[in-house]
């Protein structure tokens, strides 16, 4: 296994994009299964889109030797940021690369003014939502959605 140490964690570029694309549809094929739907958003977006959204966005990426290896994105909403799509190279998963993605988003949206951040995960996505947990986040709000699946939503200060 890597020496954590050995990954760079540095903000996200509209230059990452495609490499972020890749990343993102391979982390969420767990997903598509847990919720037998390839029709969600992190596998249907373009790479145009993605650039676009690539753009002052306030995300990081993780890279180990050159291989981009884990990727986060976020936006600040007043004092709220907002954040979305932590992905993590499926065979990364387990190393901690969420958590050190996440503490280093966290700090990015301090940096910026954000005094709460939120983010948001399928009530099927067990792990997910422990990983969430276990860096402080709390469930505030569930809302369900056509299918049946809820959508849980989860807050952590910043201060």
């Amino acid at each position: 296994m890597p020496r954590s140490d050995d990954i760079e964690i540095r903000d996200i570029r509209p230059d990452d994009a495609g490499e972020t694309l890749t990343l993102q549809r391979a982390a969420f094929v767990q997903e598509a299964l847990i919720y037998d739907s390839v029709q969600m958003p992190p596998l249907t977006q373009s790479l145009d889109e993605l650039r676009a959204e690539l753009v002052g966005n306030l995300g990081c990426v993780a890279v180990d030797h050159g291989r981009l290896v884990g990727a986060v994105r976020a936006q600040a909403d007043g004092e709220l940021l907002l954040i979305g799509r932590l992905a993590i190279a499926p065979d990364r998963q387990g190393e901690g690369l969420g958590s050190r993605l996440l503490e280093a988003v966290e700090e990015r949206g301090r940096a910026s003014g954000c005094r709460e951040s939120e983010l948001f995960t399928g009530s099927l996505s067990e792990a997910n939502l422990r990983l969430y947990e276990r860096c402080g986040y709390r469930e505030t709000t569930r809302v369900k959605e056509d299918d049946g699946i809820e959508q849980v939503f989860l807050r952590k200060p910043l201060s």
